[in-house]
């Protein structure tokens, strides 16, 4: 049970900075593991600790499930998850399967969906980080859905949810939110209503603060200079933006998540419609990423033997 315990937490750090195939795959052969010693023999406790590390799995394969383009299969993987959560009674599984289960809702376009399950979430008892997520997640949704009141009321509690945090989160990596995380939100929920200003100094911000920790996590540093890259447009400094996303440009195709090149998407969206669009910078500044979003660690998925991620 150690053991195990020991290979989830390793398994959402490795996640951060590592091949997102590669280590769904190790995940999704640690959860076939964890499920069949569950068919077996066990004491009460025994199923306990198992179902709280087979829905921490389930909830890691229903993360990067989204990040790999299959939100069906994200969404399974969260309800089975959830399920693990009430089985053993779990807090802080449960709120963190909430966190995930918001996050999937938000790609998929169910945006009251993703409200309600983070939401769904606060209401548990959890110590760690997750309630500064949710909260970051609420806004996010708030903020696509144009709600600029409920956008600024939830970044205010995902700070007094920081503020008031106890304890460490039991897995990390993935399913901890640090300071740069938090800031990284934070930007993208100003830049969809319009508070570029706010939105520059965040993601500059989040960017000294994502660069200095010690796991590197490329996905949210991406996110983030794209961030920084739309403040700039936002500000009329499009020729800033090339430069800005010079990180970005050179991550490997298997590291380009659906959520990067969902956000690069709406990046080169946002050039088309700023003004001096037709300007010989904006229009080599808007061909460079989407070039880029062609190949993908989704695309790669589906072009591999077995693809899947059920």
């Amino acid at each position: 049970m150690e053991q195990i315990q020991s290979d989830v937490r390793r398994l959402a750090k490795d996640y951060l900075g590592g091949d997102a195939v590669e280590i769904f795959t190790r995940t999704r052969r640690l959860r076939d593991t964890t499920f069949r010693l569950l068919e077996g023999h066990t004491s009460p406790r025994q199923a306990s600790d198992l179902y709280v590390a087979a829905g921490y799995l389930c909830a890691l394969l229903a993360w990067m499930s989204s990040d790999l383009g299959h939100l069906d299969d994200a969404e399974a993987h969260g309800r089975t998850a959830w399920l693990c959560g009430k089985k053993a009674e779990h807090q802080g599984l449960l709120a963190w399967t909430a966190s995930t289960r918001s996050k999937v809702a938000f790609w998929d376009g169910r945006l009251r969906d993703a409200v309600q399950h983070a939401r769904r979430g606060a209401m548990y008892a959890a110590g760690g980080t997750v309630g500064a997520l949710l909260a970051c997640q609420e806004a996010d949704a708030w903020s696509k859905l144009g709600a600029a009141e409920e956008t600024q009321d939830a970044l205010r509690r995902a700070q007094a949810a920081r503020d008031q945090s106890t304890g460490d989160d039991e897995i990390g990596g993935l399913f901890s939110c640090s300071t740069g995380r938090q800031e990284q939100y934070a930007a993208s929920s100003h830049l969809r209503i319009a508070a570029y200003g706010d939105a520059l100094d965040e993601a500059e911000s989040a960017l000294t603060h994502l660069q200095a920790q010690p796991v590197r996590a490329y996905g949210t540093e991406a996110q983030t200079s794209i961030s920084r890259a739309m403040g700039y447009v936002g500000v009329g400094q499009p020729d800033a933006v090339m430069e800005v996303l010079l990180p970005v440009l050179q991550l490997r195709p298997e590291q380009r998540y659906g959520t990067v090149i969902g956000r690069m998407r709406d990046l080169t969206t946002q050039m088309t419609q700023a003004p001096g669009a037709r300007g010989a910078a904006s229009v080599q500044a808007r061909a460079a990423p989407l070039d880029w979003c062609q190949d993908s660690a989704p695309r790669r998925l589906a072009l591999s033997p077995g693809a899947g991620t059920s």
